[in-house]
């Protein structure tokens, strides 16, 4: 038997307004599969691991952008760009491929200043799961557990230039710990 899921504090999402959503890697697997079919383009890495989690995401509706901060960054954010400017939404891990865990990588700065587009921080909980002993801690659901995926405010990146943009990661990396907070309560 799956997991059981709630969604608390559910964005707020409007006809024709493209998301990006920023969710810590080690919470990748139950958030694939709470928004499995809804459009939602994922940032995987050109990693090894990064072709196990694309081919996973594939078969749950998803369609990728390959890239990452230590791999093909300029064609991956150019690619992001090009689906918010295209009507789409983005689910984008700051701290992946390789982290520190909940590390805040400037790409999703970036990408909503070039954009315009809000982000939305993604956290989950689970009363019953596998920690993986990597470095994310890997979360994977038990059978029968409760997941619970929390959202937090919408953030909007109001910068003059790029570099501003890489500044906001404070206040999106505080949108997050709201996010995981509301998931945890």
């Amino acid at each position: 038997m799956a997991a059981r899921h709630a969604t608390t504090c559910a964005p707020i999402v409007t006809a024709n307004v493209p998301i990006i959503y920023s969710l810590w890697h080690g919470h990748l697997l139950p958030l694939l599969y709470h928004h499995r079919d809804q459009g939602v383009v994922v940032l995987i890495s050109e990693h090894g691991d990064g072709e196990i989690i694309a081919r996973i995401a594939t078969s749950l509706g998803y369609r990728t952008v390959r890239g990452s901060t230590s791999r093909g960054a300029a064609r991956a954010l150019l690619g992001l760009a090009r689906v918010v400017n295209d009507g789409g939404s983005l689910a984008v891990t700051p701290d992946g491929p390789r982290g520190p865990a909940k590390s805040f990588a400037p790409g999703v700065a970036i990408v909503a200043h070039r954009t315009r587009a809000p982000v939305i921080g993604v956290g989950v909980s689970a009363t019953w799961a596998w920690r993986l002993k990597t470095w994310d801690r890997f979360l994977i659901p038990l059978p029968f557990a409760r997941v619970r995926v929390a959202y937090s405010d919408v953030i909007r990146v109001e910068a003059d230039d790029t570099g501003d943009a890489a500044d906001d990661v404070d206040t999106l990396r505080s949108a997050m710990a709201q996010a995981e907070q509301r998931a945890n309560d």
